[in-house]
């Protein structure tokens, strides 16, 4: 049996799991996600556990077990306490402001980058350089921070850019003076 698909999930308080058929639905204090799986699979909710099995053991089943349970398993915390994301801006005159909702990137290019953020996801700025990225969804929150990223990712020789926080840069010398 998979590791993972074994484990039950633990239904904290103040959230509810409905399954219906394969379509199953958490809800709780931070939003409501929804979600469909393989009608291989079985999703069970009992004694406040949530229960993934399989119905053999052939190798594709196998990878779904796991795969199902971990999947309900990030929307029961989603709901429940959420996920977040913090990014730095490191480099001399790159900042971020929030206009409205949106997100206003200044990043040394020729114009400002504007992002919208999708349904349930939100910018908050702890200071011009520091963004952080909230919401219910782990695949949403962790693709917005990696596009955010992908803007200007550090780079190795003065370390400018914008970072995870607490991601260690590789930094390389340079050219040397002969």
């Amino acid at each position: 049996m998979s590791r993972v698909g074994k484990n039950p999930i633990t239904i904290p308080d103040g959230v509810t799991v409905s399954v219906d058929g394969v379509r199953v639905t958490v809800k709780g204090p931070k939003g409501e996600m929804a979600r469909s799986f393989d009608p291989a699979l079985t999703v069970a909710v009992d004694n406040g556990q949530v229960v993934v099995s399989r119905p053999s053991d052939h190798r594709r089943h196998r990878a779904l077990h796991g795969l199902t349970r971990s999947l309900i398993q990030n929307m029961v915390t989603g709901v429940s306490s959420g996920y977040r994301k913090v990014l730095d801006i490191v480099g001399v005159g790159y900042r971020a402001e929030l206009i409205g909702t949106k997100l206003n990137l200044v990043i040394g290019f020729s114009h400002p980058i504007l992002l919208t953020p999708p349904e349930g996801i939100t910018f908050t700025l702890t200071n011009p350089t520091q963004i952080v990225v909230e919401g219910v969804s782990k695949e949403l929150v962790g693709e917005l921070a990696a596009m955010v990223r992908k803007f200007r990712p550090p780079e190795p020789y003065k370390g400018k850019g914008i970072r995870y926080a607490g991601e260690l840069v590789k930094r390389k010398a340079g050219k040397s003076a002969a």
